[in-house]
């Protein structure tokens, strides 16, 4: 591999990570700058927008306009930090010890970086499948991009033949893991004195209930995994994440918010647990409504992506066995967007560099012989896929 492939990626990487990309922030700039890069290139470049047009995924192409071909894809947001937690500037690169650290390192500029710095190359070979970059946004919270970008894929009848999702995997294919179901639950009673709560209808109170039953149900999953489960745990787990409410020791809470998620192993078990959450609302909705016709329970349902499935013909997994010399896959419990392309009909494979130990982290960091690893596996991918008939 050519050293100024590596030198270039971690110049890219640079000015990747200086992109502040939270999620359900704008990426625009980001965006414009891999756009820029690429439509230089040569590259057929499809944007698609938010609602809002703050956001925006991209999608571009090299080699010729058929199905088939490699996609390469990665999330351009990153979650949020708090700088006291860190020892360098979050949104500034910095190099030490065989690794580059800051924000989305790992999750996923890395990859991206790698991708971008093998473009100009990718673009100069007579490619007899396409080759396809995707970045998407909104991956971190509620997978809201890739759905839109994938309808859009749809429309245009663009099929590729497998997509590796970059993910920190720590350059081990990914072959399975669970989905990710997200959820935000808000509870409306009747607020009044402290002193006489019985007049009143405590919305805190309802929503420990109704969290309680939750954590039930949880327990209750670990008696429904198979037994020859892959994953660690090894049964669907569910998580509350944040809870708001009331506004006073002295006020019977009127309101009450609470966000939580479900890890599916099967979707037979997120069925089991909507309809067991239903029953259970329905019985404390008719304690509520005793006191206060308009009471309310209401669960928002922020995003519900399958797990990406295992599949022994898999053309994304026999794509990995290839390009990496082994057959051996893994299986995660965390979510990706594998799981919505492989919905899509789309194979799909979770392979890149970093470790997902450190995503989500202060000091995250990808480890530069790891990106030096992943530049050769796409060298791999453009000399043995993309230019060689089978």
């Amino acid at each position: 591999m050519n050293d100024n492939l590596l030198t270039q990626s971690l110049n890219i990487l640079e000015e990747l990570i200086a992109f502040e990309t939270v999620a359900l922030t704008s990426n625009l700039d980001l965006i414009n700058y891999v756009e820029k890069y690429l439509d230089d290139l040569g590259a057929k470049i499809i944007l698609t927008h938010s609602p809002d047009g703050e956001r925006a995924n991209l999608f571009a192409s090299f080699g010729p306009e058929t199905n088939g071909g490699i996609v390469l894809s990665g999330h351009s947001d990153v979650v949020p930090v708090n700088a006291n937690d860190w020892t360098t500037p979050p949104f500034q690169a910095d190099q030490r010890d065989d690794c580059v650290f800051g924000r989305g390192s790992a999750d996923m500029k890395g990859f991206i970086a790698c991708v971008l710095a093998m473009a100009p190359w990718f673009s100069s070979l007579d490619l007899i499948k396409p080759l396809h970059i995707a970045l998407t946004f909104d991956e971190e919270d509620g997978f809201h991009g890739a759905p839109i970008l994938l309808e859009d894929l749809k429309s245009k009848n663009i099929q590729p033949d497998a997509v590796i999702i970059g993910e920190p995997t720590g350059l081990k294919a990914i072959a399975a893991h669970k989905g990710c179901y997200e959820y935000a639950t808000t509870i409306k009673g009747l607020n009044g004195h402290s002193s006489e709560p019985e007049k009143a209808v405590n919305a805190v109170q309802y929503a420990v209930q109704f969290i309680n039953r939750l954590m039930e149900l949880t327990s209750e999953m670990v008696s429904r995994a198979p037994q020859d489960s892959p994953y660690q745990p090894p049964s669907t787990t569910m998580s509350v994440g944040t809870i708001q409410g009331g506004q006073a020791r002295c006020v019977v809470a009127e309101h009450c918010k609470f966000d939580w998620e479900m890890r599916p192993i099967q979707r037979s078990d997120a069925v089991y647990v909507h309809e067991q959450l239903t029953a259970f609302a329905d019985q404390l909705l008719s304690e509520m409504r005793e006191i206060h016709p308009e009471a309310s329970i209401e669960t928002e349902r922020v995003c519900e992506v399958d797990g990406l499935e295992y599949e022994e013909e898999s053309s994304a997994l026999s794509l990995m066995v290839k390009l990496l010399g082994k057959s051996d896959f893994d299986v995660v419990s965390y979510g990706t967007e594998a799981g919505l392309y492989q919905a899509a009909g789309m194979p799909a494979v979770v392979w890149g560099p970093g470790d997902i130990e450190v995503a989500h982290r202060p000091d995250e960091f990808v480890r530069i012989s790891e990106l030096e690893a992943c530049l050769s596996v796409l060298e791999r991918l453009g000399r043995e896929v993309l230019t060689k008939t089978d």
